[in-house]
């Protein structure tokens, strides 16, 4: 998608250095000539032998440098950028670029280029919440730069919060949304549907099943990053909300139908990757069910089928479904495919070894109603919901 492009990375001094070296790897892969520069703190983090190797061009430390070509060196990489990245971004670099200050090759250059320029902020929470920190984002924000927020989790620091560099694949669907180069979904409403759905059995018991939401929070999180108008109607999961992403929700089968046809009419993509339970307890207990005898026998009842309602409704709008799948794999996802009136479905033989429930990788089968099947091996989810997404833009494209 960043064929023709020129994307330089900057780097500065955190320990989520080590992800930038991913980053560059992906942006090389996309099509992008990578470029960059680091700073002297950076170096102590990763070597910048990684990055020439990985970026395939002279990795920039020092203004003081003896110079590659007989360009003023930070003037040329200005130049030459479509787009400047810097990942991580510390608090420091922050600072000084809020502040006009340029005292290394880094900032220097960031000061000439007229490129876009994105900065991924790493840090401790306790910096990045810093009002400091936070005015700094804000003048700069206000001033045309582009933030990508970073995610919350336990940090190297050991202390839990925002403060995270995002994953190397969300970091790099942002340059090419940024670029132009999204796919197709800059403008596109997105609806994706995540993780479990729970049917009270008591106050305290109730019936679901193993999703973690993995798959449908890489897909949103992607989605946005590429620009499009996302929302994310989610069972409980332990998950962060992604970035930029409006976020419903919800417990039972019936809550995610109506937050789900809530937001159906003006969709252009529906990804159903949540796995809803087939069916309920008929009447729950209203109060908590004592141990006594040696069996309990429940009525359950059938749910609403979510995705084959939306299968009936659809009126322009892609819809992609998932399979989740112990044998026949192919067969019960053609079925499904067929009997749902869907555009693509995604099968998984959740058996099989980094494909089950809480990974975070996949294996999977996309299946297209003209008969066509591809496969993808082992994949990690984030780049798996890339792949997702490419193809949803093939059929939109091809459908107008």
């Amino acid at each position: 998608m960043l064929a023709g492009k020129c994307v330089v990375l900057g780097v500065s001094g955190g320990i989520a250095a080590y992800k930038a070296v991913e980053v560059a790897s992906r942006l090389r892969k996309q099509g992008a000539s990578v470029y960059v520069v680091m700073t002297r703190a950076a170096t102590k983090f990763v070597t910048p032998l990684t990055f020439r190797e990985i970026s395939g061009n002279p990795v920039v430390t020092s203004m003081w440098d003896e110079p590659k070509n007989w360009n003023v060196e930070h003037v040329a990489l200005a130049t030459r950028a479509d787009l400047f990245l810097v990942a991580p971004a510390t608090a420091n670099v922050i600072g000084k670029l809020a502040a006009g200050i340029a005292d290394d090759m880094l900032t220097t250059t960031l000061l000439a280029t007229k490129a876009p320029v994105v900065l991924a902020p790493a840090m401790n929470c306790n910096m990045y919440l810093n009002p400091l920190v936070q005015a700094n984002i804000a003048k700069l924000t206000g001033l045309g730069y582009h933030f990508i927020p970073p995610d919350e989790g336990l940090l190297a620091c050991g202390v839990e919060g925002p403060g995270r560099l995002p994953e190397p694949a969300a970091i790099v669907d942002k340059v090419a949304a940024l670029l132009g180069a999204g796919g197709g979904m800059a403008g596109r409403k997105v609806l994706v549907t995540a993780g479990p759905t729970r049917e009270a059995i008591d106050p305290v018991r109730y019936i679901s099943n193993h999703s973690s939401g993995k798959m449908g929070y890489a897909i949103a999180r992607t989605a946005a990053a590429r620009g499009a108008d996302v929302v994310l109607v989610t069972g409980p999961t332990e998950l962060a909300p992604p970035p930029g992403v409006r976020v419903a929700r919800v417990e039972t089968a019936a809550e995610m139908m109506a937050a789900v046809l809530a937001e159906f009419d003006d969709c252009d993509v529906v990804v159903k990757a949540a796995a809803v339970a087939d069916y309920r307890v008929q009447a729950p207990a209203g109060q908590k069910i004592k141990k006594r005898d040696d069996e309990l026998a429940l009525t359950l009842v059938k749910n609403p089928d979510i995705l084959a309602e939306l299968g009936r409704r659809k009126q322009g709008q892609l819809l992609v479904g998932f399979a989740a799948e112990t044998e026949e794999l192919v067969g019960h996802a053609r079925d499904k495919l067929t009997r749902k009136n869907l555009d693509m479905i995604v099968a998984n033989d959740v058996t099989l070894p980094g494909a089950g429930f809480g990974a975070d990788t996949n294996i999977v089968k996309l299946l297209y109603p003209d008969g066509r099947v591809e496969e993808y091996g082992r994949t990690a989810k984030d780049e798996l919901a890339g792949i997702i997404l490419d193809k949803i833009c093939v059929l939109l494209t091809n459908r107008h």
